[in-house]
């Protein structure tokens, strides 16, 4: 499969945890929330590996990689946390767009942490991206 076809799955099952969780946090704490599901990604992504058989390679991963690794785990701790603290706040189809506006941050962070080459359309596509955030966000 292509990186789109993975992509599309990627959003699709995005949108259904964010239906999932909305569901599931009613009368739940949202930290208790984020380290149950946490637990079950721990499990499933851990099977997937041993499953694979590619558990042999983690001895042979750099120092380097290991730290950044570690980095963006904890982000992902946090964004977690903040995404359902706030689903517990307010309403999916609110709280996933602002979130999304994620895809925006990414695109100014490549740039200037990656060195990664914006085009016009890219530019563009974050403004209507950030625009349509808002709106659906904020919406009434």
């Amino acid at each position: 499969m292509s990186w789109f076809v993975y992509a599309l799955l990627s959003a699709f099952f995005g949108a259904l945890t964010a239906i999932l969780a909305k569901i599931g946090i009613k009368d739940v704490d949202s930290n208790l929330a984020t380290a149950i599901r946490t637990i079950v990604i721990l499990v499933f992504a851990w099977g997937i590996v041993w499953f694979q058989g590619t558990a042999k390679q983690l001895g042979g991963i750099s120092r380097f990689s290991l730290i950044f690794l570690i980095l963006s785990g904890i982000a992902t701790g946090l964004s977690w946390l903040f995404y359902f603290r706030a689903l517990q706040l307010g309403k999916a189809a609110q709280v996933s767009p602002i979130d999304k506006l994620s895809l925006v941050i990414t695109i100014i962070l490549a740039v200037i942490i990656l060195k990664e080459k914006v085009t016009v359309s890219i530019i563009i596509g974050a403004i209507l991206m950030s625009v349509g955030a808002i709106l659906v966000g904020f919406g009434k």
